[in-house]
């Protein structure tokens, strides 16, 4: 079995001691490939040493809406610098946060907006943050009209009707270890809803551990449980989960041919 994880924060000073033994746990686990997740000055500079560094491990670059009110003329010039580096395969993680308003609504649609243009002109995938802030982001991504590029619902928590609206501007929806929670009756159905050709998986460790591995640190390789609870929802095995999940990833971070 062979698992991607499409959104991890190896970068996170949580693993800063033990990225060697992390990985390698992960591969025991089936998890070979993941997308390391950089949403500010230092984390976006761990990341992009880490895909040097790691031939398995591929880099998101992006100012997380949390963020938003430092984004400026030179830190746009910094993330257009390196979306061109050879392991860049999307631009993320991106979107509104109403949950923590570290900056007002406006301020973040405006940095949200303008990080989809620039997406669009480096013809990558963006990957989403949304939190409590389902309307104004999906209003934004069909303003904005990013067919043409696509991308990531990250961590995906939202209905399944909103499932389907995120899946007409040609999202790909992304379930974390929320799915193995017992209360998370609507990811469950969106589980077993979404269509396998845009379904995605990821950790977003070091947060939201799945189960069995719940309130401790996550990490890469508990992919594995995210993908066993998905299959065991949909009535199929986890190898065909892993297979297809693994495709949709190389297939939209236009990794043909690299692996």
């Amino acid at each position: 079995m062979k698992i991607f994880d499409s959104h991890t924060h190896l970068n996170a000073e949580e693993f800063q001691e033990e990225i060697p033994e992390t990985i390698a746990r992960a591969q025991e686990l089936g998890v070979t490939q993941m997308a390391v997740v950089g949403f500010d000055d230092p984390t976006i500079k761990k990341t992009l040493a880490l895909s040097q560094e790691y031939p398995n491990i591929w880099s998101i670059i992006g100012w997380h809406p949390t963020e938003a009110g430092s984004y400026t003329p030179a830190v746009e010039k910094f993330l257009q610098t390196h979306l061109t580096d050879e392991k860049v395969v999307a631009l993320g993680e991106i979107g509104l946060d109403y949950h923590w308003m570290e900056d007002p609504k406006d301020v973040q649609e405006k940095v949200f907006r303008r990080q989809i243009a620039i997406a669009k002109e480096f013809h990558l995938p963006i990957s989403i943050h949304m939190r409590e802030a389902i309307e104004d982001t999906y209003r934004i991504l069909k303003d904005e009209d990013v067919r043409e590029i696509g991308g990531i619902m990250h961590s995906y928590s939202g209905d399944t009707e909103y499932m389907k609206r995120f899946l007409d501007l040609g999202m790909h929806i992304s379930l974390s270890g929320v799915v193995t929670f017992k209360k998370a009756a609507e990811v469950h159905e969106v589980a077993k809803a979404v269509p396998l050709d845009k379904l995605l998986v990821e950790t977003d460790a070091p947060y939201l551990a799945p189960v069995p591995k719940r309130g401790k640190r996550n990490e890469p390789g508990y992919t594995r449980y995210t993908v066993e609870r998905i299959a065991e929802l949909r009535g199929v095995t986890p190898e065909e989960i892993a297979a297809v999940t693994f495709q949709n990833a190389v297939e939209l971070f236009k990794l043909e041919g690299r692996l």
